[in-house]
């Protein structure tokens, strides 16, 4: 993985177009999010002379609808069809572990707040709309509340809101960022991470104004979870495990650390190392 070369981004312009000729792909892979500044940069068009044609795909934007289809595609191109049919019924079997009881409980549904990548700056707080981490949330049998104030995807709730709508249950998004913000208040939850220092930085995110009295704050029901599984195809991993914070009861038996380690030793090459999630709750300790 160490001599995988890397590559700027389409959206900042460091996109290196004489790089990628030199590897001679056959395809190019991109996020359908960096379509627009693709096509304004003449890099399609470009690659096209070469013979190389760039394909999008979709784990971002519309994750629930867009990731079968994106790993349909990508097992076509690789002439590994079989094996993303069985990564998509995997995925479906998992996904169902939740949306049948869900469905079957019709449980109420907890006011939940995502801090979306929470500590990663001083500025609170970005969050997600109705989609992404928004979908996660509703699919999981829980209320988020920036539904009706962000309208898309991504956006940002100022203390205010968060204080006046008074979550019961705050999932804050984390990863190991220390190569952007070295010593950072970010959560940095994900694969080994170590466990002591990612709750002890949670409880800190606790005490910012936006957490002024809440009731998530509390009852200690505030987690963090591996922020890239808003662009991975492991979403459902995510869905699991915020369905047993929010309905503890009906998930008992709902194991999403298996889950995500039963993916690795099917589908992935690389051992399977816990860490992906926290919470200040007591049982989770």
């Amino acid at each position: 993985m160490k001599d995988i070369p890397t590559f700027g981004g389409f959206k900042d312009g460091t996109f290196d177009v004489e790089q990628a000729a030199s590897l001679k792909p056959d395809v190019v892979f991109m996020n359908i999010e960096a379509q627009t500044a693709t096509e304004d940069a003449g890099y399609e068009d470009k690659l096209a002379a070469l013979g190389i044609p760039i394909v999008y795909v979709d784990f971002r934007e519309d994750p629930i609808k867009d990731t079968p289809a994106s790993i349909r595609l990508m097992g076509r191109l690789l002439d590994k069809e079989n094996e993303a049919e069985r990564f998509i019924n995997f995925s479906n079997q998992q996904m169902a572990r939740v949306t049948d009881v869900i469905e079957q409980a019709d449980p109420e549904r907890p006011r939940v707040f995502i801090d979306r990548a929470g500590g990663y700056s001083d500025d609170c707080c970005m969050s997600f709309g109705p989609h992404n981490f928004g979908d996660y949330v509703r699919i999981a049998g829980g209320q988020n509340i920036a539904d009706d104030i962000i309208p898309n995807t991504f956006g940002t709730l100022n203390p205010e809101q968060i204080i006046a709508s008074n979550p019961q249950q705050v999932v804050v998004t984390g990863g190991d960022w220390e190569a952007y913000v070295p010593g950072g208040a970010w959560v940095g939850v994900g694969p080994g991470a170590d466990m002591t220092e990612a709750r002890r930085k949670l409880e800190a995110l606790t005490h910012r104004t936006a957490m002024t009295g809440i009731d998530a704050v509390k009852h200690d029901r505030v987690h963090a979870i591996w922020h890239q599984f808003y662009n991975s195809p492991y979403y459902f991993v995510a869905i699991q495990q915020l369905a047993k914070w929010f309905h503890p009861d009906l998930f008992k038996d709902l194991d999403p650390d298996a889950t995500l380690r039963e993916l690795h030793e099917r589908f992935l090459p690389l051992t399977y190392q816990p860490g992906y999630w926290v919470s200040l709750e007591a049982e989770d300790e």
